[in-house]
């Protein structure tokens, strides 16, 4: 296995790293305001444009979650013998997984439309950063997606990859006489 593997692997089954490295980026974006007084590209527009961002972002998130919903209905009616193996084999952690998508995506709307609601000109409670941890949530969210949803696809693709059995037809040694007693 490689180690690429591996750490995908650990990825995928911890859930919470997505909220600690959000987190991180957050806070070290914080750090380099607080400790160089630059670099706060949300302050450089005004309170007006803010919000028209934090809206635009709430719709793009609320669409790739209904996306997400869209996957989820192909996987699970996907049917090919390799998927229900893994179905059977990995309900508990893939429904986890699902449903870790889902609520990620209501959560990031959430944080996204607190940020529109208490964002101000002066900005004292700096919501702008509750928006920066919602995106980088989003952004580590939407990758855990697109990674579940390739795999699924090709564990689905490998299904219908492998040729169809093909039916032998069965030979009826009595239609010759009954066609030619039709005729």
């Amino acid at each position: 296995m490689e180690v690429r593997d591996t750490i995908a692997d650990r990825w995928a089954e911890h859930l919470w790293i997505d909220y600690l490295v959000a987190a991180l980026i957050v806070g070290s974006h914080v750090l380099v305001i607080r400790t160089t007084g630059s670099a706060d590209w949300l302050s450089w527009i005004d309170s007006s444009q803010r919000t028209d961002l934090y809206a635009a972002a709430a719709g793009v998130v609320s669409a790739i979650g209904g996306l997400s919903a869209i996957a989820i209905s192909i996987y699970t009616a996907a049917n090919g013998e390799r998927l229900r193996a893994v179905r059977r084999n990995h309900q508990i952690g893939l429904r986890r997984s699902w449903r870790s998508l889902l609520c990620g995506t209501a959560l990031v709307c959430t944080l996204v439309l607190s940020a529109l609601s208490l964002d101000r000109d002066k900005d004292p409670v700096s919501a702008r950063f509750i928006f920066e941890f919602a995106m980088a949530f989003a952004a580590l969210r939407f990758s855990r997606l697109i990674w579940l949803f390739d795999r699924m696809m090709q564990i689905s693709d490998a299904d219908s990859a492998e040729p169809a059995p093909v039916a032998t037809p069965v030979r009826d040694p009595d239609w010759l006489r009954r066609h030619q007693n039709t005729s």
